[in-house]
């Protein structure tokens, strides 16, 4: 699932440490989902929108192309 968390986090002026602090997980974790390596559950995919001031479906698609 491609999604845009490092967009959204550095527009934040984010670290990954800092938006994982937040959402209280690992920066691990952040840098996996950023990386297309793991996919986040619904609870965390809405705590990392909320955190970022965004909805879940501008953070994620599910066809990895670009946005309609």
């Amino acid at each position: 699932m491609k999604n845009k968390i490092k967009e959204y986090r550095e527009r934040k002026n984010f670290s990954q440490g800092k938006l994982a602090e937040l959402c209280n997980v690992s920066r691990q974790t952040i840098n996996a989902i950023e990386n297309n390596k793991y996919d986040p559950s619904l609870q965390l995919a809405f705590d990392i929108a909320k955190t970022l001031g965004v909805t879940v479906d501008h953070l994620f698609s599910g066809d990895g192309g670009e946005d309609q």
